[in-house]
Order: structure tokens, then C-alpha cells, then sequence
């Protein structure tokens, strides 16, 4: 086999990107379950596969099973199923879509601020249960905003919200963001990079934009989240495993957090305690299932699949930066 494409959903939105890999000259199998696959089904139905088009798969046992694997062509942008330096260890070439899925995310998590910071969720249900129920929220205008990640998303979801113009945007990431900052600033926003603490003790509303490696793995748990200010939001977009799921839950309950966002989970698809909790909105990682984006990752990735099989340089290789973090 030549490709095998796990990821669901996969030319279901736009059927081009499937036509492109039926119309070459090589044998390509798809993901027919209609749902993600387990790591033994992924092992048995594409063992032997030169090309895999992956989702979110922890991959790991699939390399250990597959030693005809040449190369992964992530349908996407997170990384935390791939083992880039087992990868390159094999010589095992990586690609992935991060600039196909940038704009999606920053719309969802700008959505999920906006919602849970007034309630919409919550009285959604409650009106629907014949209650007529009207609390305060918070605007964003009034909120402090911390955004924990300034890569590729967060400064965009900064760049939105000039619109809203918050009273303070408080960026913390591993590099120094001062350029991207300046020129926020140019535009009339309040914002600066500051040290993880101070990002929590000050912040509103907390939007979770790093990627999942060791480093970032329950950085969020419950002390984090008791620094936070009284009535405070937080939202993640970025990936499950980041914010500790059960020191969620219990901020939640008792009032350490009046709302949360979520649409990543640590195991996914999710069935959990978090359902049961009426001031928290999840999604089920929905954050690049738009049209547009959905057709440009799946496009991407089956082009990169293509050029690597005709001998041709990739042009969405992984960065180096991203085999650093996983190290």
C-alpha cells in the first residue's frame, strides 16, 4: 500500500482531495469507520503503508509495527501523537497544515470567549427548561486576557481582539514575542509578555494556545487555576492534557472558575464527569471543522503525500523547533 488515510472525517465537506490521491497511479486506502481509529485498527489496516495521512493518533505503537513507513502527512497542526524524533531516528519525513487550520481556531476560540464570559451556553439550557434567567457577564472590553501561547493562533486571536479592546492582554510563551507585540501596540492595544504567575494572578479570562509536550502537560492544574482573579474564564482550544481535566472540574464546582471553554480533551471522543457541569461549554474538538479549512488541510496533506512519492521536495516539512520541543 501506498497511502493509507486514517484521519475522519476526509473528503466528506469537498471531494477534490480524495479525487487527487484516486487519480494517481498509487494504491491508496481510506479510514472507513466513519470515526478515529483505535491503535490496533490503525496497526492491522495500514501496517505496511509507505504514506500515512494522519489525524490525531498517537503513533507511536504504529511506528514500532511499520517498518515500511517513509513518511506522515498530519492532517492538521498539533504534533502530540507524532514522535518527530523517533521519526527522524527512522528517517521518516513529517509534514503537517498549520497554516490551513490557523484562522478556524482563532474564530471558535474568540466564539467560546465571547459565550462563556455571558453565560450563553448555560442559559441556553436553562431557557429551554422554562427558566427565564438573566445573570451578568463580563465583556471582553473589561477583562484582562491572558494568552498562555503567542505562535501562530494566539497572536491572531490578539489581533481580533483589538477590535474588542480589552483592558490588558497579558502573553506568556517560551520566546521572546516582543516584535509581534510592538506592532500590536501600534495598533492601540494593551499588551505585553509577561512571566507565567503573573499572567494567571491578573488575567480574566485565560485562553490556553501552546502546543502538548512534556513542558506543557498539566501546566494547568488546580493551584494554577487558584491563582487565577475571583469570576474568572478560562478557555483551550489547543489540545487535551494541557489543563488537568479533574482540576477543572473542581474549580468548576466551586466557584474557583465562574466558566470554562473547552473543545480538546485528554482522550477523545470524550464521555466524562465534564458533561455534567452546567457553567462549562465543550465542543467536541470541532476547532477546524470549518468548510474552507477542513478542504485546505486535507488538500495540503494529500499534496504533500504525492510529492513524496514522486521524489518531489516537500513544502510543509516540520520545523525544527517542533523536534526540539518533543526532545
Amino acid at each position: 500500500m501506498d497511502v493509507f488515510v486514517s484521519t475522519y472525517p476526509f473528503g466528506t465537506d469537498d471531494p477534490q482531495p480524495r479525487k487527487l490521491l484516486d487519480d494517481s497511479n498509487f494504491n491508496v486506502s481510506y479510514n472507513e469507520l466513519s470515526r478515529k481509529l483505535t491503535v490496533d485498527e490503525l496497526i492491522e489496516r495500514a501496517g505496511k503503508t509507505r504514506v500515512l495521512l494522519a489525524g490525531t493518533e498517537n503513533l507511536m505503537p504504529f511506528l514500532e509495527q511499520n517498518p515500511n513507513l517513509e513518511m506522515i502527512s498530519r492532517v492538521g497542526i498539533g504534533l502530540d501523537g507524532v514522535p518527530l524524533n523517533e521519526c527522524k531516528r527512522r528517517g521518516i519525513r513529517v509534514s503537517f497544515t498549520p497554516d490551513a487550520v490557523t484562522m478556524a481556531v482563532v474564530e471558535l476560540t474568540i466564539g467560546l470567549m465571547l459565550s462563556a464570559s455571558r453565560h450563553v451556553g448555560n442559559l441556553d439550557r436553562r431557557l429551554r427548561d422554562g427558566q427565564w434567567s438573566r445573570p451578568s457577564g463580563r465583556r471582553l472590553e473589561h477583562s484582562v486576557i491572558g494568552l498562555f501561547g503567542f505562535g501562530r493562533i494566539g497572536s491572531r486571536v490578539a489581533h481580533i481582539l483589538t477590535s474588542f479592546q480589552p483592558k490588558e492582554i497579558l502573553v506568556h510563551d517560551s520566546l521572546d514575542k516582543s516584535e509581534e507585540i510592538q506592532a500590536l501596540r501600534n495598533h492601540g492595544l494593551r499588551i505585553r509578555q509577561v512571566e507565567f504567575e503573573e499572567m494567571l494572578t491578573k488575567s480574566n479570562l485565560l485562553s490556553i494556545h501552546v502546543p502538548l509536550y512534556n513542558k506543557t502537560r498539566h501546566r494547568i492544574g488546580l493551584e494554577e487555576l487558584k491563582l487565577m482573579p475571583s469570576g474568572s474564564t478560562l478557555v483551550n482550544t489547543a489540545r487535551g492534557g494541557i489543563v488537568e481535566e479533574e482540576a477543572l472540574a473542581t474549580a468548576l464546582q466551586n466557584g474557583i472558575l465562574a466558566s470554562a471553554a473547552i473543545d480538546v480533551f485528554e482522550l477523545e471522543p470524550y464521555k466524562g464527569p465534564l458533561t455534567e457541569l452546567e457553567n462549562l461549554i465543550i465542543t467536541p474538538h470541532i476547532g477546524s471543522c470549518s468548510y474552507d479549512c477542513r478542504f485546505r488541510m486535507e488538500l495540503e496533506s494529500a499534496e504533500e503525500a504525492l510529492r513524496h512519492l514522486r521524489g518531489e521536495p516537500l513544502q510543509r516539512k516540520v520545523s525544527d523547533r517542533e523536534y526540539e520541543y518533543q526532545l
